[in-house]
């Protein structure tokens, strides 16, 4: 399927209806952390850009975080793919330092029991219904990783009908197999994501 062209300026102006969903932008998933994806750290201006244009149109900013417990089921000893991250009350688990989370902003935690995980900001979340009580139609998604939680929460927020735009430069990919965040995008769009990036929506808002 070919991929939608890059919207036009007035398609991204922001309006009510609009919210933005940053995605797992936590520490243990920066370089340097315990499941650290490359250039994750210059997510945060990109970010903070978007989260300022939200908050100052009075729209809602949603931010997901993993929130795990010790034994989680995710974790190499239990079986899981991933080395310990992330884990409810640590360090690692805290927002990365300098992200802007603006007055209001509703921090959604995901993955918090022991025997399910979860990828998506919505499953076992009740985003969809909180975003729906919000008059929300559109998402603008960034954050981390493309080719894991962001992939999924895009996906289901467009099984549950929202229109999305994936901010495409601010997002990056685990690339645990090579290509793995192309891919991810690639099936993003083929799905339904519209492209977009922040400098667009920053035009757009002028």
């Amino acid at each position: 399927m070919p991929v939608d062209p890059a919207p036009q300026p007035d398609t991204l102006r922001l309006r009510a209806g609009d919210a933005l969903l940053v995605v797992d932008m936590q520490r243990d998933f920066l370089p340097g952390g315990a499941l650290g994806v490359a250039g994750g750290d210059t997510l945060v201006p990109l970010l903070n850009v978007c989260t300022r244009l939200f908050a100052a149109r009075a729209l809602p900013c949603v931010f997901s975080r993993d929130w795990h417990p010790p034994d989680h089921i995710s974790f190499a000893a239990r079986g899981g793919p991933w080395p310990p991250h992330c884990v409810a009350g640590t360090p690692g688990a805290a927002f990365a330092d300098g992200l802007e989370l603006p007055a209001g902003a509703y921090v959604l935690s995901k993955a918090d029991t022991r025997d399910a995980d979860a990828y998506s900001a919505f499953q076992d979340t009740g985003l969809a219904g909180w975003l729906r009580r919000h008059g929300c139609r559109r998402l603008f998604v960034g954050g981390l990783a493309s080719d894991y939680c962001v992939r999924a929460s895009v996906l289901d927020a467009l099984a549950e009908g929202f229109e999305v735009c994936l901010l495409g430069d601010a997002v990056r990919a685990v690339e645990a197999s090579p290509g793995d965040g192309a891919r991810a995008i690639a099936e993003m769009h083929a799905r339904g994501a519209r492209p977009a990036s922040v400098a667009q929506l920053a035009d757009a808002a002028r």
